[in-house]
């Protein structure tokens, strides 16, 4: 029997290996590569007010000529950072479609992001969890208490966010 998880992580490392991620991070680095890669243009905007109203966070819409990056401005930089990151997720497993199937060329690509129910939409989030996670470990000690920063940046990329003993926010 065969593990769906583990194989949605060879799929991932696939890609990963193919991405040649670089340290420092850059997200824009790795839009121009995607970009490269894809000979067409990635272009990041934040999402109109209406669909971030709506609950959408993040929106891929693919054309024959760019890809158009929506993510939701109105959270803190590093969860639109994984926002974008999902996005190109999608862009990587050459995902086509709400619904999964493909489409004739003409129409563009529309992936819209409200949920983590779908293939698609787990390929992605794993997809941006583990670049996430494999640049924020490059080049930092293997031990010495940096679990809890990796957890907290985790959390946040994922949208929650810990109050600290003694933070009362704003």
């Amino acid at each position: 029997m065969r593990h769906p998880q583990l194989s949605l992580r060879k799929r991932c490392e696939s890609i990963l290996g193919r991405l040649d991620l670089t340290h420092p991070f850059s997200l824009d680095a790795l839009c121009d590569r995607v970009a490269e890669q894809r000979g067409r243009p990635i272009r990041l905007h934040p999402l109109p007010k209406e669909a971030a109203e709506s609950g959408v966070c993040g929106l891929w819409v693919g054309t024959a000529s760019v890809d158009y990056v929506f993510y939701e401005a109105q959270t803190t930089p590093l969860h639109r950072e994984h926002i974008v990151l999902h996005e190109i997720g999608h862009i990587l497993f050459g995902h086509h479609s709400l619904d999964g199937e493909e489409t004739d060329g003409r129409a563009p690509t529309v992936l819209g992001r409200t949920n983590y129910t779908t293939r698609q939409e787990q390929e992605a989030e794993m997809l941006a969890s583990m670049i996430r996670i494999r640049t924020a470990s490059a080049g930092r000690p293997a031990s010495g208490g940096g679990g809890r920063d990796t957890l907290a940046r985790l959390e946040s990329a994922m949208g929650y966010e810990r109050r600290r003993p003694g933070h009362h926010g704003s």
